[in-house]
Formats: structure tokens, C-alpha cells, sequence
């Protein structure tokens, strides 16, 4: 995209009709920020000549987004869109910007291809302002678009007026812009707020642009869903199903075999290659990866997790922050917490809990056992009800298992301590000093039977 275009997110409305005080672009679509989606199909034309207007609670929207940090522009009050327009005027012309594309920050459907295609039309008709409009059965809150004798205009839904409008036709404004600034700039101060709502709109300047003889164009887009916009709860629930079953038709289009796929939730960063096998309920989130051969089985939820080739995630499994090599096994009902890591062919079986631990090639928790800050060597045997209590009311601390160790059942570890490899740790036992290599370690009472009274 030519490099004098530039765009422009207007993201500083708080959202009333979302009824939550959280900024409206922070409410999250497959687990991520509607935000965040604009700007991914933005970045992809315009690389770092992307800025955004925040406003209501602005410090939130900039911790969601570090990698727009110094990109952001402050509308202290919320005056509305033009309001907006006029705070980042004199950014966008630090810039060096001849056009600036101008977006809503609650439209998470639109794709860079689409913006893209829309560019190409308002810069090859020469616009100096260009605006999409698109066709609803019915036209809601949106903006009407109204052609009258040759010339076009927008007008808010809620100062529209038939008698002097004319009837709803059904197009609408689909809140994208192109504007060459040269040419725009100087009628935002013509802007007014005399209006139902009481704010500055960039709807206005259609009108403003037409009458002062500069070329308008609307260009329509027809019935494309990639336009519309979020503002209830309802349309943000519409809105995440539409992205959903896009992404689910590009994973099965891709080779992905997607099982009960209406029930699978694929957020926009994770990874599936080829040849894996999902079975929904399921939900992969923020960075996930799964590679070649892996299978994941139902009533899991996949959280920033990298799964290597060929592992088995059984049912109802939680994994978030972990690491599974290839060969690994996992579950059913286990739980892998930020830190864990499994190494080549280990295995977690169910009810097992690991967080900042590592189980080494080979090794095992097979069930109901709890790793905390802990490092298994390679085919250890940890047995069932094995706890390492790695947190003494202050700190936290380690826990090691060396290579080929056996841990009985229902064994607490008491950490910092240290297990050599092929040490064997009676069952039921309290741990609270080092074993040595291929020591054995009793920590329990002698056992005393005595005749039944």
C-alpha cells in the first residue's frame, strides 16, 4: 500500500449500550480483544502507519496493546467521531499522511482484503473523501445513507427524519473512511454539534465535502458482514460465531480434521497443521500450536500452549502456559499450568497438576499427583497421590527427581529437596531430606497390627 496512507482506529468510546464499564474494544471475540482484529488487518496494509484514538479508560486499552505504545492518541473527552478525527489531526500530520483510512475499533470482521479492495476503488476514483456503505434489512442504530440529486450524505439514525430525509432505503454507513487530508482537514472546524446526540460527527463531513465541491464517493459494498459494527452483547455474540466458523472452514480447508466443529473455538493465533485431529467441545486460545499428528480430544481449552508432533491430549484437559513435546501423553483430566513442560514421550494421566515443572523423557505421573516448581528426570515413575510441597508459607522451592526414580504412592515431597536417580521412595512416605542415587527412603511410622478386641 502506497506509503503516504496511513490509518486511523477510532477506539475511545466506552460502549453503553455493551452495559459494562469496560471499554467496548477490549470485550473479547475467541479470546481476544474486537480490537485487536482491526488492527491485525490494518498492519497487514499499513505496517506501523496505524494510530488509534483511546479515550474511556485509556490506560487499559494501552496495556492490552504494548506493541502500539507511542501510537496512541488521547481524546480526553468523548465528543464524538469527528471530535475524534480532530484530536489525531495533528499526529496523522506529523506523519507526513496524504490519506488516512479511518475505521471503527468495534468492527473485528473486517479483513485486510476487503479495506484493501475499498482503497483501491476511492484512490483510482480519485476521491478526495470515500466512504463505505452496505445493505441491512434493517438499518438499526447505523448511520442512513441518503442520495438526493446526485449527491450524498449521511445522516445518525436518531436525527433522521423521513419528511425531509425521505423513506429508509436500507444503506447504510459502514463507518470506513478515505480521506485525503489536504483536502478534508479544513472542514472539521465546520463540524457542529447541534444534533439528538450532542457530538461532533465524521458523518458530517459527506456532507461538508460535497457542499464545498470536493469529490465524494460511497462506495457499495453490498450486504458484506465484514463491515458491521458491535454495540450490544447480542451482536457481539453474532460477531464471534461469524469469526468462529471462519476460522474452523479455513482449518478444515487447510486439512484439519475438525470434529462436532460447531462446538471447536479457534482463537486468530493459534496454529494447527495439517493432518491434526480435533474433537469439540474444544478451545485453542492466544498463541497455541499444534503440530503434525496430534490428536485433542473433547472438553478441553488450550491456552498459549505449544504441542509437539504426535501427542495425545485426552478429554477434558486445561492447559495454559505449557509445553508437550512430541510422543507425549496427556490426561484424561489433567492440568497443565503456565510453566509446565513435558518432554519427549512423558506422560501425565488423570487428575495430574503441574505448574513450573518439568517431566523429563519417558517419565511418569500417571494419576492424581500435584508438580509444583519441580524437575523429573527422564523415565521417573511418580505414583499416584505423590505431592511436592514446594511453598513453606514465604517462598517457594524446587523440587528435584533424578533420571529412573521411583515415587511411591501418596508420598510428600517437602521441598527444597533432592531425589537421586534410581532412588526408590516408599510409599506413603514424608520427605524432608535428599536421597542419594539408588538410595531408598522410608518416611513413615512402623506399622503395628494387634488382635481385634
Amino acid at each position: 500500500m502506497h506509503e503516504r496512507i496511513g490509518a486511523l482506529v477510532l477506539a475511545a468510546g466506552k460502549g453503553t449500550r455493551m452495559k459494562s464499564d469496560a471499554p467496548k474494544v477490549l470485550q473479547t471475540l475467541l479470546g481476544e480483544p474486537m480490537l485487536a482484529y482491526g488492527l491485525d488487518a490494518l498492519a497487514g496494509l499499513f505496517g506501523p502507519r496505524v494510530l488509534a484514538v483511546i479515550g474511556h479508560r485509556a490506560a487499559l486499552v494501552e496495556a492490552a496493546f504494548p506493541d502500539m505504545a507511542g501510537r496512541f492518541v488521547l481524546q480526553a473527552e468523548q465528543l464524538g467521531t469527528g471530535h475524534a478525527l480532530a484530536a489525531a489531526l495533528p499526529r496523522l500530520a506529523a506523519e507526513g499522511l496524504e490519506y488516512v483510512l479511518v475505521v471503527n475499533g468495534d468492527a473485528p470482521l473486517v479483513t485486510a482484503e476487503s479495506l484493501g479492495a475499498f482503497v483501491a476503488t476511492a484512490l483510482a476514483g480519485a476521491a478526495d473523501l470515500a466512504f463505505v456503505t452496505i445493505e441491512l434489512p434493517q438499518a438499526g442504530a447505523y448511520g442512513r445513507v441518503v442520495r438526493q440529486g446526485g449527491a450524498v450524505r449521511i445522516v445518525e439514525a436518531k436525527d433522521y427524519d423521513t419528511a425531509r430525509d425521505g423513506p429508509v432505503t436500507g444503506e447504510i454507513n459502514a463507518g470506513v473512511y478515505l480521506l485525503r487530508l489536504a483536502a478534508v482537514a479544513p472542514l472539521l472546524a465546520d463540524l457542529r454539534n447541534d444534533n439528538a446526540g450532542g457530538e461532533y460527527y465524521i458523518t458530517d463531513l459527506v456532507g461538508l465535502a460535497g457542499g464545498a465541491g470536493l469529490s465524494v464517493l460511497a462506495v457499495n459494498r453490498g450486504d458484506d458482514p465484514a463491515y458491521l459494527g458491535i454495540n450490544s452483547p447480542r451482536e457481539l455474540v453474532a460477531a464471534e460465531e461469524r469469526l468462529r466458523r471462519r476460522r474452523i472452514d479455513a482449518l478444515l480447508d487447510a486439512g484439519v480434521i475438525v470434529r462436532a466443529a460447531d462446538s471447536v473455538r479457534v482463537g486468530p493465533y493459534a496454529q494447527v497443521a495439517p493432518g491434526v485431529e480435533l474433537c469439540g467441545p474444544l478451545e485453542l486460545y492466544g498463541q497455541t500450536s499444534i503440530a503434525a499428528g496430534a490428536a485433542i480430544a473433547s472438553h478441553g481449552v488450550l491456552r498459549d500452549t505449544v504441542i509437539g508432533e504426535n501427542v495425545t491430549v485426552h478429554a477434558f484437559c486445561h492447559l495454559e502456559g505449557a509445553r508437550v513435546a512430541a510422543g507425549a501423553q496427556v490426561g484424561p483430566y489433567a492440568r497443565l499450568r503456565p510453566g509446565a513442560v513435558l518432554e519427549e514421550g512423558a506422560k501425565v494421566g488423570n487428575f495430574v497438576e503441574m505448574k513450573k515443572s518439568t517431566l523429563g523423557p519417558g517419565a511418569k505421573a500417571s494419576h492424581l499427583t500435584y508438580l509444583g516448581d519441580a524437575t523429573v528426570g527422564a523415565a521417573a515413575n511418580i505414583g499416584a497421590g505423590t505431592i511436592t510441597c514446594n511453598y513453606d508459607g514465604v517462598r517457594k522451592h524446587r523440587t528435584v527427581i533424578g533420571e529412573k526414580a521411583f515415587i511411591g504412592s501418596n508420598s510428600a515431597l517437602v521441598a527444597p529437596v533432592t531425589i537421586g536417580a534410581g532412588a526408590l521412595v516408599g510409599a506413603g512416605s514424608v520427605i524432608t531430606s535428599d536421597v542419594p542415587d539408588g538410595g531408598l527412603a522410608l518416611g513413615r511410622g512402623r506399622q503395628v497390627t494387634k488382635t481385634r478386641k
